[in-house]
C-alpha cells in the first residue's frame, strides 16, 4: 500500500461537482501526496486547530494558565455546534474551553478562546510554522453581514495536513504543546468523515501505538454551507497526517453534499489502509 493510492482515491472525485483538496503526509518518513492541496478553500471549523495550537503553545510556555477562569462575553455566544450554552455551569477555565472546542467544536468556547488570544496570534503561529494560507479571519457568527469576513477561515489541505503532522511529530513549537493539542484532538467526537469506514478505536487515549489491527484517530472536522472538511492523523503501523476539504456551490443541493461526504470517506478509508 502506497500513498499514491490516496491520490488516486481523491482523483476519482474529479468528475463530481465539487473541489476536493487532499493532502497526506507520512509523519515518520516525510513522504507526501496531494490533489488540489494548494487550492485556497473555506475550511470551516478545521481551522480551530490553529487556535487550539496557539492556546497549547501558551499553556506549555507558561504564558497561559489552563485553570484560569474565562468570563464569557455576550458576543461570544452563538448557536450551531457545541454544548456550552446548553449546560448549567457559568464558570469555565481555559482548559474547559479548549476541550469543548476540540471535542464538540463548540462555537461559543471557540469565540471565548479567540477573544483571549486574538486572530493576530493565530496568524503569527501559522507563519512561524510555515502554514501558508491557513487563516482564521473572524470569530464564529450566526449571521455574516456585508461588513464581516465572508467565512470564518480559509486555507489549503496542504497547510492543514502540515499542522497535523507538526502535532504528531512533536514539532508544534514544543513537544509539550504538541502532546497537549494531540490529546485535545483525540477527544473529538465526530468520526463521521475520514475515519467513518476505518477500523479504529474512538475511546482509548493511549499513544503512540494502538492494539494491532486497530487505528487511533486524532482529528478535527468542519461543516459550513458548501464545505465539509476533516484533518488529523491516523496512527497505526504508520502515522499519516491528512486533510480533506470539499467545497461546492450550495445551489447544487443535498445530493452534492452527500457525494462530497462519500468522497471524503473513500479517501479516509484509503488513508486508514496506508496507516494500518
Amino acid at each position: 500500500m502506497t500513498l499514491a493510492r490516496v491520490a488516486a482515491a481523491a482523483r476519482s472525485a474529479a468528475a463530481l461537482p465539487f473541489v476536493l483538496g487532499v493532502a497526506a503526509i507520512d509523519v515518520d518518513d516525510g513522504r507526501t501526496t496531494g490533489v488540489d492541496d494548494t487550492v485556497v478553500l473555506p475550511v470551516a471549523s478545521t481551522a480551530k486547530l490553529l487556535l487550539l495550537a496557539e492556546v497549547a503553545r501558551r499553556i506549555d510556555a507558561g504564558e497561559l494558565d489552563p485553570a484560569a477562569p474565562v468570563a464569557l462575553d455576550p458576543a461570544d455566544t452563538v448557536h450551531g455546534t457545541g454544548l456550552l450554552t446548553r449546560l448549567g455551569r457559568t464558570g469555565w477555565t481555559v482548559a474547559d474551553l479548549a476541550v469543548l472546542t476540540a471535542a464538540v467544536s463548540d462555537n461559543t468556547a471557540t469565540n471565548a478562546l479567540l477573544r483571549l488570544v486574538g486572530t493576530e496570534a493565530t496568524g503569527n503561529l501559522a507563519r512561524r510554522l510555515s502554514l501558508g494560507e491557513l487563516t482564521v479571519h473572524d470569530r464564529v457568527r450566526d449571521h455574516r453581514g456585508p461588513g464581516d469576513p465572508p467565512v470564518f477561515a480559509t486555507g489549503t489541505a496542504r497547510a492543514l495536513a502540515e499542522l497535523a503532522a507538526h502535532t504528531a511529530r512533536g514539532t508544534l513549537v514544543t513537544p509539550g504543546a504538541s502532546r497537549l493539542l494531540l490529546d485535545w484532538m483525540r477527544s473529538n467526537t465526530d468520526h463521521g468523515l475520514a475515519p467513518a469506514l476505518a477500523v479504529h478505536d474512538p475511546y482509548t487515549r493511549e499513544f503512540p501505538a494502538p492494539p494491532p489491527g486497530v487505528l487511533l484517530v486524532a482529528n478535527k472536522t468542519g461543516t459550513d454551507p458548501g464545505v465539509r472538511a476533516d484533518t488529523g492523523v491516523f496512527i497505526g503501523a504508520r502515522r499519516v497526517a491528512y486533510a480533506i476539504v470539499a467545497h461546492w456551490d450550495t445551489a447544487l443541493g443535498e445530493s452534492t453534499e452527500r457525494a462530497a461526504v462519500h468522497a471524503i470517506r473513500d479517501v479516509g478509508r484509503t488513508l486508514a489502509e496506508y496507516a494500518g
